[in-house]
């Protein structure tokens, strides 16, 4: 049960309430904002909570257990604080947020209703739509380790251990022709293999995208000191020739690559020798070899 501020809990009780409601979110990239539906601005706890984004929210329920509390907020991409280009971008995905309800009387009266992060965030010509999860969420996420052939680290993370900073594993390209946003041909990536960067990391160090990071699905060398490269996603700003770019080298996670590729065997993270599901189902037979073979196939 929440406890109320005394001035909050007379003004409810009066039967008579002037109360709105504040979100104040803080963004991965650290930048934090505030809105409200009331009609005017509002400011408490450090944060000023404007009025001119159009933001409503939907009914929320909340429920015993370890159910996930969601809701959702809609409003137009009409507020300098809310762009296109971020949402795009995905700078308000996981952000954390804080619902307070508000006396915009005297905001010294006021109560948290709920904490949580925002989730799939969705968009329009001219609105958007953000799902707001509750703390919950954070419980349904894996943690742990699978038994499973592939590796489970991250190439180039502390567990994996690989350097994506040395020359072998790291490019600089500049684009020079573009496709669809995601078809890139670039130059400076001749001295690589075929694939060396599919599954691999871009990020852009300049035009409209710069700073932003994606992933690259396929990367094949092309005549004239050219590569070809295949982002997962279009990019969300217009890629222009000339803008730049540094992409590391990809893993496929399984170990032949990490041996091969990245000598790094030794920090392989799967279990490259687990029996598979035919071996669970094979048999013993009355003659030839007892290897977990096919027994149609052999």
């Amino acid at each position: 049960m929440k406890t109320l501020p005394a001035g909050l809990q007379a003004l409810l009780d009066s039967g008579v309430t002037t109360l709105c409601n504040c979100w104040r979110i803080a963004r991965l990239d650290g930048q934090v904002f505030g809105f409200t539906d009331h009609d005017r601005p509002l400011t408490f706890a450090g944060t000023a909570f404007k009025p001119e984004t159009g933001l409503s929210a939907s009914e929320v329920s909340s429920s015993l257990g370890l159910a996930v509390d969601t809701m959702e907020v809609e409003g137009a991409v009409s507020s300098a604080e809310i762009t296109e280009d971020d949402i795009a971008l995905g700078l308000w995905d996981n952000a954390a947020v804080e619902l307070w309800r508000v006396d915009w009387t005297d905001v010294d009266n006021r109560v948290i209703l709920r904490k949580g992060s925002i989730g799939e965030v969705t968009r329009g010509d001219v609105a958007f739509m953000a799902e707001l999860r509750g703390l919950a969420h954070a419980l349904n996420q894996e943690r742990g380790r699978k038994y499973q052939r592939p590796c489970d680290a991250v190439v180039g993370d502390a567990r994996c251990t690989v350097d994506l900073d040395t020359a072998a594993f790291k490019g600089t390209g500049t684009v020079t022709t573009v496709s669809d946003d995601r078809l890139v041909t670039a130059s400076g990536l001749s001295a690589f293999a075929d694939e060396w960067f599919a599954q691999g990391v871009l990020t852009w160090t300049s035009g409209a995208n710069d700073g932003t990071v994606t992933e690259v699905s396929g990367h094949l060398k092309q005549s004239g000191g050219l590569a070809g490269l295949t982002l997962w996603t279009r990019a969300a700003r217009t890629i222009e020739p000339g803008d730049t770019f540094s992409v590391t080298a990809g893993c496929d996670k399984r170990f032949a690559t990490c041996k091969a590729k990245f000598a790094n065997q030794l920090n392989f993270r799967g279990f490259p020798h687990i029996p598979g599901n035919d071996f669970a189902l094979g048999t013993a037979k009355r003659s030839g070899d007892n290897d977990g073979g096919s027994f149609f196939n052999g």
